[in-house]
């Protein structure tokens, strides 16, 4: 398959990723799919939040990996192959926190946890606490944190991305200013981002108004074709200024 940037690839981002040549990407920035667990006292969240087509429990995805319902190390193998040097920002629930951060040291790289806490989250908490925060895992190595003062925050306080869901019917659409922010941080422009579980395109798009190049893979074809269509609406947009 010929490469291409600021292309997303209606493929397996492990079968795209092979692909590509050793330390050919600056900076990765995902949201892998992973099932929410059903609790009790909390009430039941769907068994449905990641970025494939799952039904009633049951995955449908073959980068899952029941032990952590998370994606399996063959793709984080992959990641850390591509990246010039290791510069990835996984999002995550806290099940798969602990996967994430044994990988990382497991390489000898550094991390750090992000987190999205989120302020209109559902009250429905019962015998544990709220379902506010969302945990974004950085695992680099030697990569520059570039950004300033105001970008380097390790949170974001902020509503969920309802108005977003609602236009690009994603379930898991993340906020494109938080995107934006990881993006400033972690490259510099001119350079390629990867995103091998593009979802909704928001890596895509927030590239594109920085000016790095983006290189995406999205398996679901009704999400594949809603990231190219939002790609090329941000784009004709921005040509009008």
């Amino acid at each position: 398959m010929k490469l291409e940037l600021d292309t997303i690839y209606n493929i397996d981002c492990l079968e795209g990723m092979r692909t590509l040549p050793d330390k050919s990407v600056d900076c990765i920035i995902t949201d892998p799919p992973y099932e929410f667990k059903k609790t009790i006292g909390g009430g039941t969240f769907g068994t449905h939040f990641g970025k494939s087509t799952y039904k009633k429990g049951r995955t449908y995805h073959a980068e899952l990996t029941p032990m952590s319902e998370g994606i399996k190390n063959d793709i984080l193998e992959e990641m850390l192959r591509v990246c010039k040097k290791p510069n990835i920002y996984l999002f995550c629930n806290k099940d798969q926190v602990h996967q994430y951060l044994n990988f990382a040291i497991s390489h000898g790289c550094n991390f750090d946890i992000l987190t999205w806490h989120k302020t209109d989250c559902t009250p429905m908490c019962g015998n544990k606490y709220l379902s506010d925060t969302e945990y974004i895992i950085f695992i680099r190595k030697g990569a520059t944190v570039y950004g300033t003062y105001d970008t380097k925050h390790k949170y974001f306080l902020q509503k969920s991305n309802t108005d977003e869901k609602d236009i690009w019917h994603h379930p898991t659409i993340k906020p494109l200013n938080i995107i934006k922010t990881l993006v400033i941080n972690s490259s510099q422009e001119g350079e390629v981002v990867l995103d091998p579980f593009m979802g909704s395109g928001t890596t895509a798009v927030a590239c594109q108004q920085l000016g790095r190049h983006f290189i995406g893979y999205e398996l679901n074809e009704k999400y594949h074709k809603t990231a190219c269509q939002r790609v090329a609406a941000d784009k004709a947009q921005t040509r009008l200024f």
